[in-house]
């Protein structure tokens, strides 16, 4: 088999430094799908032989990156997004409405319009109405996810296409808005968005239109260096979708995922436990499948709260207007989904963004640790917008990753949060080194669609707390930022290992899979501002270039070794 010899580049390993690893080289060797040598050329020239035929890239002194890992994604979702009007820049209502109305014109015979990313203090007094839109688009329906994705805002048409009337019940977990007249206002607040608007909108899907998601994900992705992503919502749909498209390839897919069954609190235990047992007989099938490398099942995804933004995540103390949110999973319901979970051995992940919510996570944790034993296991949780001093430290304790998404910290879209808490709660947002210190792993993600998905954007505010939507603003909590080099490593080592492949991949060592980006410009030398213009110009996976922006820029030459 020919080997390649990658040289002439500025290579981050990712090595921790506790390791004793070098963090940097400039070359490398690829057998294969993997990584034989790493280190300084002589040495690539030595590992790659002399008896086979041997490719040389001259990288043409760029930085080469491990592949990064979005350790928290939600894959359909974001390609069905990267189709819909984008509104998390529309920062005035007059905005939002006036896309809505140029989007209807330009597709007069649309059966409705879709739209996302809208945040909440772009509307006046954070409270959206269906009459807004309907001064916008009253003909047909109009479907708004918000930022978060925990809410949706609909006008008059798509209510009546819902059949929401006054008499409507709210849904388990989840709130009609409704006037002080009782009737629905135009705002669905978590179930139910998720199953009068996602459900609807789902049923209506062909699997053609699913499949066209699928392939913009997949394409977005590669472009910006992620190798591998970890879904945090599968369902029956998005798992047809993606194994037609490995079908499609003939075994394949050009990006590794991992992902986690949605399960619901349906309010009736047997059901519950019954969703368990379906995902871990996917789980089972998916990792025994010879397509095992690109797609499988690792674990279960459980939400147990909203949004701050929203006032919907669950906390230990009242809002700023004095309401709280109970948690959609209560702790007498969790507790036996948890240990069942772990005892089959699926990894838990669970959405938990108030400090209440992650309280609760962590109890059901150690409840299932108690009720299973000596286990092996790597429990999540997802988001960590406001964790209670103790919080990490008690996760480090428990072997469970703090997943948490640097974009959602972005400055741009900070204020609504800040408003919401209203306290010194604010001065503890997304404390990411705490978690760091207190010897938690912790793995960054974008959580797309709910943010933007490129990872170098990502790497910006985790390395500044600056804007990477609007960068005039100031960087929020500067203290928290990490150095890039921690940053980088969060978002591909560490997310890597978050899905059990830190052995695997995610870092450029020998042994591993021969995963990386390569840069047009080098932000450790450059600075962290020109993360926001740099191009990821080749990604590799497992040996075989899937993405080239610039083909010939760093064109292989075949060679011999001399």
């Amino acid at each position: 088999m020919s080997r390649t010899i990658y040289r002439n580049a500025r290579v981050f390993t990712a090595e921790p430094a506790a390791s004793g690893a070098a963090a940097w080289a400039e070359a490398f060797v690829v057998d294969g799908d993997v990584l034989v040598y790493v280190g300084d050329l002589a040495g690539a020239v030595e590992a790659a032989g002399s008896d086979a035929d041997i490719d040389v890239v001259d990288l043409d002194g760029r930085l080469v990156l491990p592949g990064f890992t979005d350790a928290h994604t939600h894959l359909v979702m974001m390609g069905d997004a990267l189709g819909r009007v984008p509104l998390t820049d529309a920062r005035t209502l007059d905005e939002i409405q006036a896309r809505l109305r140029s989007a209807r014109a330009t597709d007069a015979t649309a059966p409705r319009v879709l739209g996302r990313g809208w945040l909440f203090d772009s509307v006046p007094g954070g409270a959206p109405t269906a009459a807004m839109l309907d001064a916008a688009v009253a003909d047909v329906p109009v479907f708004l996810d918000a930022n978060d994705y925990h809410s949706c805002w609909v006008n008059s048409a798509a209510l009546a296409e819902l059949g929401i009337t006054r008499e409507t019940p709210d849904p388990i977990g989840g709130r009609i808005g409704r006037g002080a007249d009782g009737e629905a206002d135009g705002m669905l607040y978590e179930t139910a968005a998720q199953q009068y608007v996602w459900e609807h909108l789902a049923n209506l899907t062909t699997d053609a239109d699913r499949d066209a998601a699928v392939e913009r994900t997949i394409d977005a992705y590669l472009a910006t260096g992620v190798t591998g992503v970890v879904d945090m919502a599968f369902d029956e749909l998005g798992l047809a979708a993606f194994q037609r498209a490995i079908a499609r390839r003939g075994g394949s897919l050009p990006i590794r995922v991992a992902a986690h069954w949605f399960v619901a609190n349906t309010g009736d235990p047997a059901a519950n436990l019954a969703q368990v047992e379906h995902a871990a007989r996917l789980a089972a099938e998916t990792a025994a499948a010879p397509t095992a490398p690109w797609l499988r099942i690792v674990g279960i995804k459980l939400v147990l709260d909203g949004v701050i933004d929203a006032c919907t995540a669950a906390m230990r103390h009242p809002y700023a207007d004095g309401s709280n949110a109970e948690p959609i999973w209560p702790l007498d319901a969790l507790k036996p989904v948890v240990a069942a979970a772990d005892a089959a051995g699926l990894q838990v992940a669970q959405h938990a963004i108030g400090d209440y919510a992650s309280d609760i996570a962590l109890d059901a944790i150690e409840h299932a640790v108690e009720v299973n034993g000596d286990l092996p296991r790597r429990h999540r949780i997802e988001h960590l917008e406001y964790a209670a001093p103790g919080t990490a430290e008690r996760m480090s304790r428990l072997g469970v990753t703090a997943s948490m998404q640097p974009v959602h910290a972005d400055p741009a879209i900070f204020d609504n949060w800040v408003a919401m808490l209203g306290d010194e709660r604010v001065d503890r947002a997304f404390a990411w080194p705490e978690f760091v210190d207190a010897g938690a792993l912790l793995a960054f993600s974008t959580d797309a669609p709910t943010a933007p998905h490129e990872a170098l954007h990502n790497m910006y505010v985790a390395a500044t707390r600056r804007s990477a939507l609007d960068p005039s603003f100031e960087p929020s909590l500067p203290g928290f930022a990490l150095p890039l080099a921690e940053a980088i490593g969060h978002a591909t080592r560490d997310a890597a290992a978050s899905c059990g492949d830190g052995d695997a991949r995610g870092r450029l060592a020998v042994g591993l899979a021969a995963d990386f980006a390569v840069l047009d410009v080098d932000p450790f030398a450059e600075g962290e501002a020109s993360l926001l213009t740099a191009r990821v110009i080749r990604t590799v996976v497992a040996g075989a270039t899937v993405f080239e922006a610039e083909p010939g820029v760093a064109a292989a030459a075949a060679a011999t070794a001399a």
